[in-house]
């Protein structure tokens, strides 16, 4: 026998029936886009006020090969990478609270864009988290022997590579994800959805504009520019989720309260 479903109950992942604003995310959605928002914030201010030391945004003196006398600069050259660690770990946790949100016909978007944030994260983490245990540890310990292909100061080395490809990643997740929300009945989930897409498309489109313009010099232009637009993305988009997660948890209670 058919079950017929009641009035206004929801449809697929998130959209209630009667197309009405009353969209539910993750229990966790009001901390974790508290916390999304004053990591991408922090990293933000702690990234524009470490000097570029090398690179194409050097205005020196700079760092030259082999990139390793580098000791004078630790610790504060690295402080803007444990936000970016953490931002990285908890914007899994963001867009898959995210990705119930989208309508049903647009499950398969919302699921590849979680996939892609995971590996794209993954690096990230590896990556962060060679620099802050491996590389800055051994700089000051003057144990320099083969840390130039890793250092963050080397252009063409492994850690520019893997930034790129990692954020690159999130700006594809960003990307798909907004696509998914961007037509939704509901207020909170298309805002959250276009201000998603616009990042994402402006990551991958500034990818292809610097790649016309520096060809083999990507590395530092695209890591800047891929790094300003996911943690300013991620800030923005953090806070909206934040303050409609307290409107509905009020709204919630004042109904309870009645």
């Amino acid at each position: 026998m058919a079950v017929r479903k009641p009035p206004g109950s929801r449809v697929g992942n998130s959209e209630p029936a009667d197309g009405s604003g009353d969209v539910h995310l993750c229990r966790a959605a009001l901390p974790v886009g508290v916390v999304t928002a004053l990591l991408g914030m922090v990293g933000l201010v702690a990234g524009i006020t470490t000097p570029a030391r090398s690179g194409a945004f050097c205005r020196g003196p700079c760092v030259a090969y082999p990139y390793t006398d580098v000791a004078a600069f630790v610790p504060r050259d690295y402080w803007w990478m444990y936000p970016g660690l953490a931002l990285a770990l908890v914007a899994v946790v963001f867009v898959v609270c995210l990705a119930r949100w989208a309508p049903s016909g647009r499950g398969v978007l919302a699921v590849v864009s979680v996939c892609s944030t995971a590996i794209g994260a993954a690096v990230l983490v590896v990556d962060y988290g060679v620099q802050l245990s491996v590389v800055q540890p051994a700089l000051l310990a003057r144990q320099t022997d083969g840390l130039t292909l890793w250092s963050q100061y080397n252009p063409h080395g492994l850690f520019i590579a893997l930034e790129n490809i990692g954020y690159a990643l999130l700006g594809g997740a960003m990307l798909l994800l907004g696509v998914a929300l961007a037509q939704h009945r509901a207020r909170a989930p298309r805002v959250v959805g276009r201000v998603l897409g616009i990042g994402g498309a402006l990551s991958i489109a500034l990818l292809v504009v610097l790649v016309s313009i520096y060809r083999a010099d990507l590395d530092v232009p695209y890591e800047v520019a891929a790094v300003s637009v996911t943690w300013l993305v991620l800030t923005v988009t953090g806070t909206l989720v934040a303050v409609h997660s307290a409107r509905t948890r009020r709204s919630a209670a004042g109904s309870e309260a009645r």
